[in-house]
């Protein structure tokens, strides 16, 4: 790994993004998802039950939702049937989650603090492993992909949601604007803090391209890696198998 990373639009030392991460969403937490409908007009909504339907989650089946904290993916597998584990390297974020599965009835859901660059889970013990909105804010992309195959039984899915680069011509342009300039006001606004959701965005950014990250899934051992795009290439579903 490199002496520094990305964090946004800067460089630093990886211990400084993991710790500025952290801070990031321990400061979001509370309005996070407040703030998604408020960034996509509710359009993630859609995203996530697409991204559902496409890991095909099924009753008997162990899933490792990674970067799962507030919910939003495990409630919607969870009415599979399969034992979901929902894992967050934010604590603040697992309470949120934690909070909202309470209101609503849910008690068969896993919670775990977990980073996803050093799994405590054995080797082979999980059916799926998802992350949705969570893949570019790890410090240490490839080692988490290579952890994610490495906790996923053969004939296991690996599938990933994750803001990407538009290429749409018109949106794209669009889309820049209104992520620069209207994003960080939102934030400011709704969350009381326009440095995190600058941030956010800048991440998106600094994230690999479709093409690429398809190639980073493949070298980490997965196989008949495929890409979705959606919106262009706004978001995009990313999946993997290991055999």
């Amino acid at each position: 790994m490199n002496d520094t990373v990305s964090f946004g639009y800067e460089q630093v030392s990886p211990d400084e993004k993991t710790q500025r991460v952290g801070d990031v969403f321990s400061n979001v937490a509370r309005k996070y998802d407040i703030m998604n409908d408020a960034m996509s007009g509710g359009m993630h909504r859609l995203w996530k039950d697409s991204f559902v339907r496409r890991v095909k989650p099924r009753a008997g089946e162990d899933i490792l939702d990674m970067a799962g904290g507030t919910g939003d993916i495990a409630f919607r597998m969870e009415k599979s049937g399969a034992q979901v584990t929902v894992s967050d390297i934010n604590e603040d974020m697992l309470d949120v989650g934690m909070d909202r599965a309470m209101k609503r009835g849910i008690d068969s859901l896993i919670w775990s603090t977990q980073n996803a660059e050093t799994l405590t889970f054995p080797d082979a013990h999980f059916d799926a492993y998802t992350i949705a909105f969570g893949i570019r804010n790890v410090t240490d992309i490839p080692k988490a992909l290579r952890e994610a195959h490495r906790v996923l039984r053969y004939g296991g899915r690996f599938f990933c949601l994750e803001f990407s680069t538009v290429e749409w011509p018109g949106l794209a342009q669009i889309y820049d604007l209104y992520s620069d300039k209207l994003v960080p006001k939102l934030g400011k606004a709704i969350a009381g803090d326009e440095d995190s959701y600058r941030y956010l965005v800048e991440s998106i950014r600094r994230f690999p391209d479709m093409q690429n990250f398809k190639r980073m899934i493949g070298e980490a051992g997965f196989v008949q890696t495929k890409v979705e795009p959606i919106m262009g290439g706004l978001v995009a579903i990313h999946s993997g198998w290991k055999v």
